[in-house]
């Protein structure tokens, strides 16, 4: 499953169950004499990868780095060149809280107030916009510090990136290094940044970003619609919810008796649970789960259940009723709350 090393820069879209942090990995250790960076969005995907690599070889190697993509920017973009825009001192840290009302409308010229606290912490949503400007006023010294660090930079949970990442990508692109993104669009549920930049390219619609640059000749794009988790019913359930990309194969053909999605009602809960034992899930923690135990969607998302039983949304029952995606709702939630389960898909409705 190793990467093309033929090929300098390459998107993989894959679907839910495909092994996309696995193909990361089973590439990146058959690199051999080069410097990689692995790099994903949030901590959890991080200590993943490293879990896996320990696996595989005992320990993280020495010729592999792995790094939130907050690290990334703050650590290799941030702070080596922030006396490009700034005389404060050093940027303690990245600060995940809006911005004030007042500052909404603060020009990027106003360097201190645009993109810093009082406290020397830089805004979440400005955090990849510094790094590209640095890079810019420096004559792209980032970019080539970058170049003098790492040969591969391989990319895990692309459909997160968002505003100026998606710049700081193409600028790493149009470098002598060579990046392998993966990503899985469907997935979309979070974001590293709400800014305006680019936001026409957000979670799903990434995809229409990489076709652009597909077009522009920056990178190769291979789908990878093979699920090793779920079986077909499963896959066809999912597929329905984004109905423009390509179906999905199921490489699961286990039968266990009860496959595929089901519909339950209220009073069957408390059975079906006791029977079948699935992972409940709900969409946020104030959901009546009728004092059923349950898991937010969103925590789930690169876990792998047997079964799963879904207290559903308002806007769930609407497309379970209709089949209108329309009406659907979060479809990026929804396709990763169905496909987390190998065998079984179960909603709760009251008729």
């Amino acid at each position: 499953m190793s990467i093309a090393l033929s090929s300098k820069n390459k998107v993989v879209v894959a679907s839910a169950g495909s092994g996309k942090t696995t193909f990361l990995v089973e590439s990146a250790l058959a690199i051999t004499e080069k410097r990689i960076l692995i790099t994903t969005y949030t901590n959890e995907n991080v200590e993943q990868i490293r879990t896996e690599l320990t696996h595989r070889v005992g320990l993280v190697p020495s010729s592999i780095t792995v790094s939130s993509w907050y690290s990334l920017l703050l650590q290799d973009g941030v702070r080596p060149y922030q006396s490009c825009l700034t005389d404060r001192g050093r940027i303690q840290s990245i600060c995940f809280q809006n911005k004030p009302p007042a500052l909404r409308y603060v020009k990027k010229t106003d360097v201190a107030r645009y993109f810093l606290t009082k406290q020397d912490q830089i805004y979440r949503d400005t955090v990849a916009d510094f790094v590209c400007t640095c890079d810019d006023c420096s004559e792209g010294k980032v970019i080539r510090r970058l170049e003098g660090m790492y040969d591969y930079i391989l990319i895990d949970e692309m459909q997160d990136l968002a505003g100026y990442d998606l710049v700081l990508l193409e600028k790493l692109f149009c470098s002598s290094i060579s990046v392998v993104a993966v990503g899985d669009p469907r997935q979309g549920t979070f974001a590293t940044n709400n800014s305006v930049k680019n936001r026409q390219f957000k979670r799903s619609h990434i995809l229409d970003w990489v076709n652009c640059k597909q077009g522009e000749k920056l990178i190769s794009v291979e789908q990878r619609n093979s699920c090793y988790r779920s079986n077909q019913a499963i896959c066809d359930f999912a597929d329905a919810l984004f109905p423009n990309f390509p179906k999905t194969i199921s490489k699961n053909n286990d039968v266990t008796g009860h496959d595929g999605v089901f519909l339950i009602k209220p009073d069957q809960v408390e059975q079906y649970i006791h029977t079948q034992k699935p992972m409940v899930l709900r969409y946020r923690r104030t959901d009546d789960t009728m004092g059923v135990d349950a898991t937010n969607i969103g925590v789930t998302k690169g876990r792998t259940y047997d079964r799963v039983l879904i207290f559903p949304t308002g806007p769930m029952k609407d497309y379970l009723k209709s089949q209108d995606v329309v009406k659907a709702g979060d479809v990026a939630k929804f396709y990763v709350a169905v496909t987390r389960a190998r065998y079984s898909v179960a909603f709760v409705v009251e008729d």
